[in-house]
């Protein structure tokens, strides 16, 4: 298993199904990821910086099967913008 690290762009899904395929661009490789893909959509947006471990297939497309985010995730960022909006109008 071979590990990358970079920043993450042109998320797109590919196909819906019960484990969704989704495609990004980590730095300027091509990725994809099925397996806990509907995390990954809550977890990282364009810009975010991830580590993700996973192997090349057969058209070069680096296949994750884990992953991390530097900082906070997406979700964590969400939830505390709605509280401080809660502050404010407190």
């Amino acid at each position: 298993m071979e590990s990358k690290t970079g920043v993450v762009s042109c998320i797109k899904i590919l196909k819906m199904s019960e484990r969704p395929l989704v495609y990004f661009k980590l730095d300027d490789s091509s990725c994809l990821i099925a397996y806990r893909s509907l995390s990954f959509l809550a977890d990282v947006t364009d810009g975010m910086k991830i580590a993700a471990a996973g192997y090349y297939n057969n058209r070069k497309q680096f296949v994750v099967q884990k992953y991390c985010t530097y900082g906070k995730t997406r979700l964590m960022l969400d939830v505390e913008t709605i509280q401080n909006r809660e502050k404010v109008f407190a």
